[in-house]
Order: C-alpha cells, then sequence, then structure tokens
C-alpha cells in the first residue's frame, strides 16, 4: 500500500481555516499507552475526525490492533491496520509506517516514531514514556522540529491522580 496523502492539505488555501497543526505531547509516567491511546481514539471518532496511528514496530502494531478489539467489555474501537483491504471506510488506521490512505484529521505517533509530513493535520499527537530516558529525548527534539515549523504546540503531563495537566 501506499501513501495515502492525496487528500492533503485539510486546510487548503482560501478556505478561512489555519494549515496549523495542533501538535500535542502526552508525557506518560501513571498509565501505560494501552490505558491512553483508545480514550483518546474515542474524543477524536465522537468528533468525526479520522485519526492515524503510527507505531514503533509491526509487534506494537499488531498488539495495539488487537487491543482495541478487546480493551472495554462493552465495546471495541472500529480500525484496520496496514496489510488490510479496503482502509478507505476504516476511522482508524494502525500503522508502522507515514501511510495514511484514510485521509486522517489527526496522526497519533508512538514509540518514538515519526518522520510523518505534520502539515496538513488537524492534530498530531505524540504520546511517550515519561519513564524512558531515550523517549524524553527524543520527544523533546520532536518539540523542538514542531515549534520550527510553526506548528501549536502543546505538553501535557499526567497528574498524580492520572488527570491530565497541561504543563507547556
Amino acid at each position: 500500500m501506499t501513501g495515502g496523502r492525496e487528500a492533503r492539505p485539510l486546510h487548503p488555501a482560501g478556505n478561512g481555516q489555519s494549515s496549523v497543526t495542533e501538535v500535542l505531547f502526552y508525557h506518560l509516567e501513571k498509565r501505560p499507552l494501552e490505558a491512553v491511546l483508545p480514550v483518546l481514539l474515542e474524543k477524536c471518532l465522537e468528533r468525526g475526525w479520522r485519526s492515524v496511528v503510527q507505531v514503533g514496530s509491526e509487534q506494537r502494531c499488531r498488539a495495539l490492533d488487537s487491543h482495541l478489539w478487546t480493551w472495554r467489555e462493552e465495546s471495541f474501537l472500529p480500525h484496520a491496520m496496514a496489510g488490510e483491504d479496503s482502509p478507505e471506510g476504516q476511522p482508524v488506521w494502525l500503522t508502522e509506517g507515514d501511510d495514511d490512505p484514510i485521509a486522517a484529521e489527526v496522526r497519533f505517533l508512538v514509540d518514538g516514531s515519526g518522520g510523518a509530513d505534520l502539515s496538513g493535520y488537524r492534530r498530531a499527537v505524540f504520546i511517550f514514556d515519561g519513564n524512558d530516558a531515550e523517549a524524553l529525548a527524543k520527544a523533546r527534539q520532536d518539540w523542538k522540529r514542531a515549534k520550527e515549523a510553526g506548528h501549536d504546540v502543546t505538553y501535557w503531563q499526567q497528574s498524580d491522580a492520572g488527570a491530565w495537566e497541561r504543563r507547556a
């Protein structure tokens, strides 16, 4: 499967919307990715936004694929992953690459994945393990790149109660 970025930019010039991507950094300390990501994806779905989740490995992609089908007893998150047919109708796409065959509004980047062009997305969300020095260093690099690219960047950290607090 190839890129799928033909639908970009999301906010073409002249439509009255900003082309600046809102870039959020979520610093995990209290809860793991498997607890945080499904909630964030549900919020995107509630808003009618499609999401691409870019991970660091095929193994992580497969693990998230299984997790999203079973993460709650009473519901699941509809999605597909790279290598499956007919991604166009899916609200969530899992990949280890920079492809986006669903013309997503939001791109999630986990496991230090990156390299995708963030322009044209409504939001980009970097989720990183705050207990991993390498992940922190990578997040700092990604923050700097996003700021230099002129994106609207915010930083969120988990409180002791597990709620998200804006720190920058």
